[in-house]
């Protein structure tokens, strides 16, 4: 297995002037391995990577590496819309020692079925393992099933994050092809593991990341009363950290119990008060707060 348990989505912090926090970062990482997370995933759709310039993109992933230094894994977000620009944020990552990547479905130009092919396989070909990030909701494309079993040939990729909110995908794509699955919703990560995925790549993991790490583990272990308990209890928790686009509610949070500043970048803003009031009730039910 090249990726499975709980992988976090990290968010990146900004200081007050908008400017990545990377002191603020390298305790981020640090809580994350404290609690036993099997990865981080810096600059992903959580990490606000649109937002982030190609030096700042980069210098989140070598300080994530840097700080992990082989205590948990590196899946670092490179993918882009351009595969030029994909395979240079890709080299450049490998250059910093990460364990993978995850390579977003390109985004805006829905290229067809053979231009998938040809855009992950150019990032493949560089040797990183690949996660592949399945999440139309955002790409506005789709990565069809035939496409999946057909990447799953290639043997740098090696996984796939599903994030459209089907359970059932789960099961086509085991029946198609051995690649790794993993949830990219948290809510879906315990009937997605009942399905075969081995892991979630997580938003919740970022304010409990041991109790994430709890859930997988009995989840992967068969113990689905356990997990169900666990499920349970945090599933208004991860609800309503969708309450409004991500990752606005999940650092609304953080700052709410002290994590981190609550600072975005534009596009991204601060959600509403009535919505954090909510956040804030769900959190304190759950024992977050």
């Amino acid at each position: 297995m090249y990726f499975s348990g709980v992988y976090t989505a990290l968010v990146t912090p900004f200081a007050a002037d908008g400017s990545v926090d990377y002191e603020k970062l390298e305790e981020l990482v640090e809580f994350q391995i404290a609690a036993g997370v099997a990865g981080i995933v810096p600059v992903g759709t959580t990490g606000e990577s649109p937002t982030l310039r190609t030096p700042e993109h980069l210098k989140v992933i070598e300080v994530v590496t840097t700080v992990a230094a082989g205590r948990c894994k590196v899946m670092a977000g490179t993918g882009a819309n351009s595969t030029d620009e994909a395979i240079e944020l890709t080299e450049a990552a490998k250059a910093f020692g990460v364990d993978g990547t995850l390579q977003v479905t390109p985004y805006y130009n829905k290229p067809n079925n053979a231009g998938l092919i040809k855009h992950f396989s150019a990032v493949a070909d560089l040797g990183l393992p690949v996660c592949l990030y399945n999440v139309p909701g955002r790409s506005a494309r789709e990565i069809p099933l035939e496409v999946v079993a057909e990447l799953a040939k290639h043997p740098h990729i090696v996984s796939i994050k599903e994030a459209a909110g089907s359970v059932e995908r789960v099961t086509q794509i085991k029946q198609l092809c051995d690649i790794e699955v993993l949830s990219g919703d948290d809510s879906l990560a315990l009937p997605m593991i009942k399905e075969g995925a081995l892991g979630v790549i997580s938003v919740a993991s970022n304010i409990i990341p041991a109790e994430l790490v709890a859930l997988v583990k009995h989840a992967l272990a068969g113990e689905f009363d356990a997990a169900q308990i666990l499920h349970d209890k945090y599933a208004r928790t991860f609800d309503h950290l969708f309450i409004d686009t991500n990752p606005i509610p999940i650092k609304a949070a953080m700052a709410m119990k002290g994590m981190l500043e609550e600072v975005y970048r534009l596009p991204m803003c601060s959600t509403t008060d009535e919505n954090k009031a909510v956040l804030r009730a769900t959190l304190e039910t759950a024992g977050i707060l």
